[in-house]
């Protein structure tokens, strides 16, 4: 039966790659099955990998999964796609997904059963993903919500049942700016350049990004040589003995310089807090906005938080229902099932490195205790020559825990957060089994681009330099004293999508220090996993842009100088080597497992050498 069944699923594979070649007209595509969502890099496609007993609704979600990526390779360009894709992360996630729902609905618009897979998909992403269960606006991504907006505006088409409730709170909350944009996005679905304008139109109209600049009009030749003739009869035109040169008539360019350059002296400059304005569609002149850059007015005033009420350091087990946590187990499991070779490996090498560092010493040349028969050749030779004893002793292994805190910002969605959940789960297990303790923790927000914190700020009027202004989200997947067998569900919270927002990586390292700093080991090590700078787009819109950026730096220093526990920290595509001392980057998050291992390693043994040359000095003081 199992065979028959792998049978069935390689026919299946084969079947389906062969498809997306056909539908892209691409036949040299190399197409993978791997755990995971699908992708796609270049000509490499990659597709979530099928079980073996493929139930239907599988294969339905597969065939979405292919055929998104087909028309993506079909009816996309990459060079038109970057040359107005916005620099901001929310701005580009949302974005990418209305590009991604413009070839979805252009390509199933002449192929009813590519349209059907692609609806079965997008009725059980919003199913996974709890849509029917939130409640308010802030709780479904943007990317998410203007998606579906976008496709009923193309296709005609209601979205899934799913999202109706939340859906309808985007709906009703969009200016009439953003309305038009939706319009000109179902008008341009053909024309992907048109499409690309008219996604950057909506998201300007909600804040999300700066308008684009207006292109410059173009002349025909004729009126080229209009202005050409106009320009010179005005250089020709000398004043008078009579005339003014402040004349109006004769000087319109000058007058006009003159009376801009004294409304800019009349005008009140800009401070801080007109320009921080925010989200706030109300409180933003209709046109377009020019970004400004605030310098820091006050440089020495510190780091501080504008309301603490808000934020929240909760453990995973109540952000979601049993149920749910159980489902999201199950799918870290199948996950795991496919790594698990590879990761455990690398696993299983720690654990023997672990335990060869807690095996016994033996001290030797003594007067007293076992005998050592390998030295009695010596008597042996010289009869003169007196016994030799030897006695066991426990070489020193300090007792340790391992805190590991990780990113769960929404750009770690997909395989990163995917990778750090099971080789946090594998890294628990294992280091468990050598009696290391092992702490594993999360840090988001509770909302995007602010919360309560910043809803408080805009009723007290919105003061200068308010400081942090969204509410934080501290998330205790497994604590050290918990043992692996009853946390182990809590890691599949991260595969919630939902729940990956911004990352505000500074009070989250300080959070997990403190916590480390005040246990009874001997070795405390804290391990961070990052995808990039910290960002919250409600705060450093309303504060120096520096301003996460640099009390990150500050907590690093301050933790680093103290040397009261070992921080190392692992970045993936982003250089966290620019701010901490201990530090490694990886381009691919299918590193992490094994760079994780590998520096685990390294710092037990480097603590095993320390132990060594500590015995080994006192050693040779007591024969001295």
């Amino acid at each position: 039966m199992a065979q028959k069944d792998n049978a069935r699923s390689e026919d299946f594979k084969r079947a389906t790659a062969g498809v997306l070649r056909a539908m892209a007209d691409k036949p040299d595509v190399q197409v993978s099955f791997q755990p995971g969502p699908a992708g796609l890099a270049g000509k490499r496609a990659r597709l979530p990998l099928p079980t073996r007993g493929l139930p239907p609704a599988e294969v339905g979600r597969l065939r979405g999964a292919a055929d998104s990526v087909a028309l993506r390779l079909k009816l996309h360009d990459d060079a038109v796609h970057a040359s107005r894709s916005p620099p901001q992360r929310e701005a580009k996630d949302v974005y990418d997904a209305l590009e991604q729902a413009r070839v979805e609905v252009v390509g199933g618009r002449h192929m009813s059963g590519v349209a059907a897979n692609l609806r079965a998909r997008l009725a059980e992403e919003c199913e996974a993903e709890g849509y029917d269960r939130m409640t308010r606006k802030e709780q479904l991504p943007a990317a998410a919500a203007l998606s579906l907006l976008a496709r009923e505006r193309m296709s005609g088409e209601q979205s899934p049942t799913a999202v109706h409730r939340v859906l309808e709170f985007w709906r009703n909350t969009l200016g009439a700016a953003a309305q038009t944009a939706l319009s000109e996005l179902g008008e341009q679905q053909d024309d992907q350049d048109a499409y690309a304008r008219a996604a950057r139109k909506l998201l300007a109209a909600l804040h999300l990004a700066e308008p684009e600049a207006e292109a410059e009009p173009e002349f025909s030749p004729e009126e080229e040589q209009q202005e050409e003739d106009q320009s010179g009869q005005q250089e020709s035109s000398e004043p008078g003995e009579g005339e003014s040169k402040s004349d109006p008539e004769a000087f319109p360019s000058a007058q006009a310089e003159q009376m801009e350059a004294a409304a800019v002296e009349d005008q009140p400059s800009h401070s801080a807090e007109d320009e921080a304005v925010g989200a706030e569609g109300e409180d933003r002149p209709a046109g377009p906005q020019v970004r400004r850059e605030r310098a820091n007015l006050d440089p020495g005033s510190g780091y501080r938080a504008y309301s603490r009420a808000f934020d929240e350091e909760i453990a995973a087990e109540e952000l979601c229902d049993p149920d749910e946590l159980t489902r999201l187990r199950h799918q870290l499991d199948q996950q795991l099932q496919n790594l698990q070779g590879v990761i455990s490996k690398l696993a299983n090498r720690l654990q023997r490195r672990l335990l060869a560092q807690q095996t016994r010493a033996w001290e030797f040349d003594l007067e007293e205790g076992l005998l050592d028969s390998g030295r009695l050749s010596r008597v042996v030779v010289n009869p003169l020559q007196a016994l030799s004893y030897k006695r066991e002793m426990d070489t020193e292994f300090r007792d340790t825990v391992v805190t590991l805190l990780i990113d769960n910002s929404g750009s770690m969605r997909g395989r990163p957060i995917t990778v750090a959940a099971m080789c946090g789960d594998i890294l628990a297990r294992t280091l468990e089994r050598c009696a290391v303790k092992v702490e594993v923790l999360g840090f988001t927000t509770r909302a995007w681009k602010g919360g309560q914190s910043r809803e408080r700020w805009v009723q007290d009027g919105k003061p200068r330099n308010p400081g942090r202004l969204n509410d934080l989200r501290h998330i205790i997947y497994k604590a050290a004293d918990a043992p692996w067998r009853r946390s182990r569900k809590n890691l599949g919270l991260m595969l919630r999508e939902g729940l990956l927002k911004e990352n505000i990586d500074g009070e989250a390292l300080l959070w997990a220090y403190r916590r480390l700093v005040v246990r009874p080991e001997h070795r405390r090590i804290l391990m961070v996993i990052s995808d990039g700078a910290p960002v919250d787009d409600s705060t450093l819109s309303a504060n120096p842009g520096n301003y996460l950026e640099r009390h990150l730096r500050e907590v690093i220093r301050e933790i680093e100088s103290r040397a009261l526990i070992e921080l190392i920290a692992i970045g993936i595509g982003h250089d966290v080597t620019r701010y901490y001392r201990r530090a490694v980057t990886i381009v691919d998050a299918e590193e992490l497992g094994g760079t994780m291992m590998k520096k685990l390693t390294e710092l037990f043994e480097e603590d095993a050498d320390i132990a060594w040359r500590i015995a080994a000095a006192e050693r040779a003081a007591i024969v001295m």
